[in-house]
């Protein structure tokens, strides 16, 4: 199998002739700038540490862009809150910048993009707290704005899929952390603008992966994701689900996580042969049929490139 064999393979929940890998990291600002040189380091990146797939960086673009939402302070503002549009640089950057790095490729990988659910994109621009007091101010005046941006991201995830080539998303659902909201609350509030952009990727790609993203080291109210659904789930091992058998039984679906992400944790000082041994434990429990081998979120950059192909030499071993 080729790497992209292999990947469309394990997403689809059949057996490989090894387990595929795919860790991924933040761009550093300094590439932001320039879209050629963003591109060809995220190219280069791919090439240097071997990893059979890409999630490609959203770097730049976090934080919807609405004029509403600057200063804002009061939750009836949201209901003023109006679409970008399918022309907006936010949107047009993000898909013509993505196929520059999917060209940068070559062809070699699957590629996926992420996209975060529009709470997110919302807090991204004012922040956790001030997220928080609006929603519990005025939860319709929220959805109103939530509803908005599902729209627009609908526009961005067909632009990065047909447009820029991409063969699907990496949809980063959040804000289900234990003590952030009640499962009512979740459901009702969160729950219907979240699924509106992921019910749409998944009727034109049969490639996007869900990322249940633990967030403040809290763990999260894995049923309230329970009817989301896609060929993939990336999940927190270190914070919801260690066993990656269960996590396997429990979602349903190709699972895809194993090493902590945190800087100072067994990824970034552990040994090679060390590294070694837990890769095979690993893919133990995980086997060659619906598991691929990735971290529990992006990986910091000071984690030197050489221990990710540690990772992926030892998984090709097995």
């Amino acid at each position: 199998m080729n790497k992209r064999e292999r990947v469309i393979a394990a997403f689809h929940g059949q057996e490989t002739d090894h387990v595929p890998v795919c860790m991924w990291q933040h761009m550093p600002e300094r590439f932001w700038g320039d879209d050629d040189q963003f591109a060809a380091e995220q190219a280069r990146w791919f090439r240097n540490t071997d990893v059979d797939f890409m999630k490609l960086s959203g770097d730049k673009f976090f934080g919807w862009p609405s004029p509403v939402l600057n200063g804002i302070t009061s939750a009836e503002d949201l209901f003023k809150v109006e679409p970008l549009g399918a022309d907006h640089p936010y949107i047009r950057g993000q898909i013509e910048r993505t196929k520059k790095v999917v060209d940068a490729l070559n062809g070699e990988c699957v590629s996926i993009y992420l996209i975060f659910v529009p709470l997110s994109c919302i807090r991204l621009a004012i922040g956790y707290p001030m997220m928080m007091k609006l929603i519990r101010e005025n939860p319709e005046a929220m959805k109103h704005a939530c509803d908005v941006v599902a729209e627009d991201l609908k526009l961005l995830v067909r632009g990065i899929i047909q447009e820029a080539g991409a063969d699907g998303i990496f949809y980063s659902v959040q804000n289900g952390e234990e003590n952030r909201f009640t499962a009512e609350e979740y459901r009702d509030w969160v729950m219907p603008s979240d699924r509106k952009v992921l019910d749409y990727a998944n009727s034109i790609s049969d490639m996007n992966a869900i990322h249940f993203c633990a967030w403040e080291a809290l763990p999260n109210r894995l049923d309230v994701w329970k009817d989301y659904k896609a060929p993939v789930i990336s999940w927190s091992r270190y914070f919801d689900i260690m066993d990656i058998g269960k996590a396997k039984w429990r979602f349903g679906t190709t699972v895809w996580g194993g090493f902590d992400n945190r800087p100072g944790t067994f990824l970034y000082t552990a040994s090679r042969e060390e590294i070694e041994a837990e890769v095979a434990r690993l893919i133990e429990q995980g086997g060659k049929k619906g598991y691929i081998l990735g971290s529990d979120c992006s990986i910091y950059n000071e984690l030197p490139e050489e221990r990710i192909r540690w990772v992926v030499e030892a998984a090709r071993r097995i």
